[in-house]
């Protein structure tokens, strides 16, 4: 099923010249799946330079929370340009103010916080990590195999979802020890309760054996993991992590790069589970597309940093603040709300289609951060990582930009503001395309 909206062969001519003048100047480490050459987008809607129209599921790796180019951020953004479009953080201006003063107000910490300001999830990892190692005095970190924090070295000692991150960049930040993350529909422990045999591991095996926890600075998870394959952590481990990191003086750092900003149908995903982190990073979504990045933590914490200890010569910048004001404007009035009941719908359809597709092992997550996971035997659990890939490719080529994590799961994370409509449009160009995959 091709859709009528595909004007051309993929990739279009336009396209395919694009491309060769591209791989003539462009750093071929770029991870991309197929060749699509954007012209411009509206909402959920994006357009290549050939003119085909297609469903965008992916939002530029969720950063595109408003959709493409919202009237109110684009305004936003073009206010700020006519009046200055950069001043350094060694000096003040009041959007800058308001976007802090405004993650105070959100804060899911439940008291006072202070933000550090940079340009993106990476540099929001690192600013966390350095401001743990400062306030604590401790070397030693603990992070979660299948997670994603980046690809700057300190945040990059962390990332765990793909060898390929690592390969070829050891050594990494050292003091850094990787534990399971409890995966329901995969465990790696004896028992249901995946979530407390991670804790007791580590309290009564890493601890014991191997990393002392009066070293340890702090824990960095994703309450959702993202790149590992949209993994939802069993109720009752957050807390635990929490009360564990509380035993021992350890400082809990929350990664909600891709799961904040109303991504989950609530403006930060640890918010479903009741547990507030002392640091968090934020990014992507944030500023609708505008690069920008902050460390939000507890005022008690971030205070004891001193002037000079850390900085950042764009953080904070002017247009950059005015897209994240505008983002969060609109998620809280209509589009967190809208995340949590079309993300719904939206996870019915995919559990109809498993029922149709036996190689939908699992679907998961909150919100519209959705997670399709494909096998080879739903016995045998087997990833089919092969089938993955074709069906994202046969998607493309029918109209839907889709992305993909862990070994051999399909994620979902369109634009917040999508509705049922567009939903119903994805599900059956991604049923024809599961159909064309299988058949070939």
């Amino acid at each position: 099923m091709q859709s009528p909206h595909i004007k051309t062969p993929l990739p279009g001519p336009k396209a395919q010249a694009l491309l060769k003048r591209d791989a003539l100047v462009t750093s071929p480490s770029y991870p991309r799946d197929y060749p699509f050459a954007m012209s411009h987008g509206k909402g959920t809607e994006v357009w290549d330079v050939d003119g085909n129209r297609f469903l965008d599921f992916a939002a530029g790796i969720a950063v595109c929370s408003t959709g493409h180019s919202h009237p109110s951020v684009v305004k936003a953004i073009k206010d700020a340009a006519d009046e200055f479009i950069h001043i350094s953080s060694d000096y003040w201006h009041e959007r800058q103010t308001a976007l802090a003063e405004k993650m105070n107000a959100l804060s899911p910490m439940r008291e006072p916080t202070m933000s550090f300001f940079c340009q993106s999830g990476t540099e929001a990892v690192e600013g966390s990590l350095k401001l743990a190692r400062y306030v604590t005095g401790r070397p030693r970190f603990i992070g979660f195999i299948g997670g994603f924090h980046g690809r700057t070295m300190g945040s990059l000692s962390f990332t765990s979802s793909k060898y390929t991150q690592q390969k070829g960049f050891f050594p990494t930040m050292p003091g850094v020890t990787h534990v399971p993350y409890p995966n329901m529909y995969r465990p790696l422990f004896a028992g249901e309760d995946q979530g407390g045999a991670v804790l007791n591991y580590i309290e009564n095996v890493l601890f014991k054996s191997n990393v002392p926890p009066s070293e340890v600075a702090a824990i960095l998870i994703e309450p959702i993991q993202g790149e590992g394959g949209y993994l939802v952590p069993p109720e009752g481990f957050l807390q635990g992590l929490r009360d564990l990191c509380d035993r021992h003086g350890i400082l809990l750092i929350f990664d909600e790069v891709q799961s904040g900003i109303g991504r989950t149908g609530k403006m930060f995903a640890s918010e479903h589970f009741g547990v507030a982190p002392d640091i968090m990073s934020l990014a992507k979504g944030l500023g609708s597309g505008l690069p920008i990045g902050m460390v939000v933590a507890k005022k008690k914490i971030m205070e004891k940093w001193q002037r000079g200890a850390h900085g950042n010569t764009y953080g904070g910048n002017p247009l950059c603040c005015a897209a994240a004001l505008a983002t969060i404007d609109l998620v809280e009035k209509e589009f967190m709300a809208n995340a949590a009941e079309v993300g719904t719908y939206f996870m019915n359809q995919l559990r109809d289609l498993q029922g149709r597709f036996s190689c939908i092992g699992h679907v998961r997550g909150k919100g519209l951060m959705l997670g399709m996971e494909l096998v080879e035997d739903r016995n045998t659990k087997v990833p089919a990582s092969k089938l993955t890939d074709a069906i994202i490719t046969r998607a493309y080529h029918n109209g839907l930009l889709l992305l993909s994590c862990g070994q051999s799961t399909i994620r979902f994370m369109p634009p917040l503001m999508i509705t049922k409509a567009n939903v119903d449009e994805a599900v059956a160009i991604l049923a024809s395309s599961m159909d064309e995959a299988i058949s070939r």
